[in-house]
């Protein structure tokens, strides 16, 4: 039992070692959720990724010039 204004410790906590019923589920549907929605970026980063709509550019750095002292 805790005690007032004391934190709380792990051992006050009745699903400590194992989850079980409704927090089981929240936790699996949590889980099953946020790797649902990485499937479907990374599907729609691959079926939408136009590489032929590229802007070329030809200024090259050849040479980065000094820079100057702001203080």
């Amino acid at each position: 039992m805790a005690k007032i204004g004391s934190e709380p410790e792990l051992r006050d906590f009745d699903d400590y070692d194992t989850l079980s019923g409704e927090k089981k589920k929240i936790v699996w549907t949590v889980i099953v959720v946020g790797l649902l929605i990485g499937t479907g970026f990374y599907v729609a980063s691959k079926v939408f990724n136009d590489k032929d709509d590229v802007i070329p550019t030809k200024d090259p750095i050849e040479k980065v010039p000094l820079s100057k002292h702001i203080l």
